[in-house]
């Protein structure tokens, strides 16, 4: 929380104002639609932060330098949080409950719902709304290894018993990698994922592409400075 406030949003200028901000009487920062006071508070992937007093909504992802980076978006985005199912399993007195990636516990789950699934959980109400299919040619969100913070297609996963199941991708420019499976997150279908990415839409440019980028947005501002 601190980092967020004092480095990313710059609302801040040294821990103390971070104090101040989030000890006030008055309730200034929400995590997932409650109020949080703790300076220390953790943010996870796709936490939806919002600042009460300027109304503004935060969703925590990842860039593609595996950087934690605060997307802004609007209000009814921020009414809902995308959770990973990690496990699904039969608990005490035979109830079913699946855990996400975020800890939360939730019984009675569609039958629908399996592992690696992605479900769209209500804030407000904290129910599911909706459930995004862990199969191929869905819009996945890298957590983790070499292509932290890449958003692809998934194209096919490769199963070795005993060891990791790797899943291959291909990005919208149409490089192909592959990663852990353990390291995608659903985010959509159809290539249309159904939150806002952060900037440069989770694609990875070579050296040579970023060097021509940034060529050419030098020539453009020193155009529009002549002009």
């Amino acid at each position: 929380m601190s980092i967020l406030l004092r480095h990313r949003l710059k609302y801040a200028l040294s821990g103390q104002e971070v104090k101040k901000i989030c000890h006030d009487k008055d309730v200034n920062v929400k995590v997932d639609g409650k109020a949080r006071r703790d300076h220390k508070y953790p943010l996870g992937l796709m936490d939806v932060v919002e600042i009460v007093k300027t109304g503004e909504h935060f969703r925590m992802l990842y860039d593609i330098k595996g950087r934690y980076m605060p997307v802004r978006i609007d209000s009814k985005e921020a009414s809902f949080k995308l959770c990973k199912v990690k496990n699904k399993v039969l608990g005490a007195n035979k109830i079913p409950y699946i855990v996400t990636h975020d800890g939360r516990t939730i019984r009675f789950p569609h039958p629908d719902i399996k592992k690696n699934d992605t479900i769209k959980l209500n804030l407000t109400t904290g129910e599911v709304d909706s459930l995004i299919k862990f199969e191929n040619f869905a819009t996945v969100f890298i957590t983790g290894g070499n292509n932290i913070g890449r958003v692809g297609t998934m194209m096919s996963v490769e199963h070795h018993p005993g060891s990791y199941e790797i899943a291959h991708i291909k990005d919208a420019t149409g490089h192909s990698f592959s990663t852990r499976l353990t390291n995608t997150f659903v985010i959509g279908q159809d290539k249309k994922p159904v939150i806002t990415l952060p900037k440069g839409n989770g694609i990875r440019l070579t050296l040579n592409e970023e060097r021509n980028k940034r060529i050419t947005r030098n020539v453009v501002a020193e155009e529009e400075d002549d002009e």
